[in-house]
């Protein structure tokens, strides 16, 4: 269980704001909650909370907007619930500020499992440097040596695929989009980045995963992008 000091419950549904809070109850020592997008900007910018679940469906500004705000005034990750099941939101979101987008109605468990895999890249992003090692599932990723180790096993890979790996185990948790990742691995704008990254993403993944048929390490959200994840 991943311990956090605070977290901020911008919803306006009374009942999945209690449903939320008794989730996350064990997570956090302070939930705070607000009903209104206007509410939930004054309390985000005087309680500085840890992390920030929004919804977008608020009856006073639109989420995203409040979510642009959001972001300017704090670096917290922001975990979007919505019932709008639209990819090309769920793409706005992200490269609005938002770290993740879960749809209404969700598993309370999945939930809860997202939002502690935010708390655990603010922290690791928080103290992370180019000397970083992480742990993920039976691999060890030297940041700064840029090498994949299983066991006493080197794993070889392209430089692209290093680039698309470096950059979602760096924020893992985090749903990054086709294009935020193809940026960061080819360094570029242009071309179609869900038609590049399936191919490296399919070959690195046979390099990888224990299962590559059933990823653990790198997954898919369909429409949107990729996420790392980390052990639980």
């Amino acid at each position: 269980m991943y311990h956090t000091d605070s977290i901020l419950i911008i919803e306006d549904d009374f009942h999945i704001r209690r449903a939320v809070a008794n989730a996350l109850s064990e997570t956090a020592r302070t939930i705070t909650e607000a009903s209104t997008g206007r509410e939930g900007i004054e309390r985000a910018a005087v309680d500085h909370p840890d992390l920030i679940v929004l919804d977008l469906g608020l009856p006073d500004q639109e989420g995203i907007d409040v979510c642009r705000r959001l972001r300017s005034q704090s670096s917290a990750p922001i975990v979007v619930l919505s019932a709008r099941h639209s990819d090309d939101e769920k793409v706005q979101l992200l490269n609005a500020g938002a770290d993740d987008y879960v749809t209404k109605p969700f598993s309370i468990p999945e939930f809860v499992a997202r939002v502690h895999a935010q708390l655990r890249r603010a922290n690791l992003y928080g103290a992370a440097d180019e000397t970083t090692v992480l742990r993920v599932h039976d691999l060890m990723i030297d940041v700064s040596r840029r090498t994949v180790m299983r066991g006493e096993d080197s794993i070889h890979l392209t430089p692209v695929e290093w680039n698309i790996l470096r950059v979602l185990v760096t924020q893992a948790g985090r749903t990054l989009t086709h294009r935020q990742i193809f940026h960061a691995a080819w360094g570029r704008s242009f071309g179609n980045p869900q038609q590049h990254l399936r191919v490296h993403v399919t070959h690195l993944r046979r390099k990888i995963e224990r299962d590559p048929t059933s990823p653990e390490i790198i997954i898919t959200e369909p429409g949107v992008g990729y996420r790392c994840e980390l052990l639980p």
